[in-house]
């Protein structure tokens, strides 16, 4: 009976979740990546680490299919010069990467 006025709401209302699922879903990833940057054994270890997970989470905010960029990107890297690294950006790529990198909308 405390929680009537809340459920009613949640009934009433459609954009009112019933749980926080959603929320405990996004910061998964964080908590995961605390537990790894433990283990990452130096600093440039840790460095190495956050440039990754920022080439996946542009992937991702892009809706890349995340190895088919890391792919595409990891190819190129070597011979590309240092002055144009903009033009591998998830954003700058996608129109050459192949229509099979592209995912469907995030859920």
């Amino acid at each position: 009976m405390n929680r009537w006025s809340a459920l009613v709401c949640c009934c009433t209302d459609g954009w009112a979740e019933i749980d926080n699922l959603i929320a405990d879903r996004a910061l998964r990833g964080v908590a995961l990546g605390r537990r790894n940057f433990l283990f990452v054994g130096s600093e440039s270890g840790g460095e190495r680490a956050a440039a990754m997970y920022s080439l996946i989470g542009s992937a991702r905010l892009n809706v890349l299919h995340t190895e088919a960029y890391l792919g595409f990107v990891l190819e190129r890297i070597a011979d590309h010069p240092v002055n144009r690294i903009e033009e591998l950006l998830s954003w700058n790529v996608e129109p050459a990467m192949p229509s099979s990198a592209r995912v469907g909308p995030i859920r």
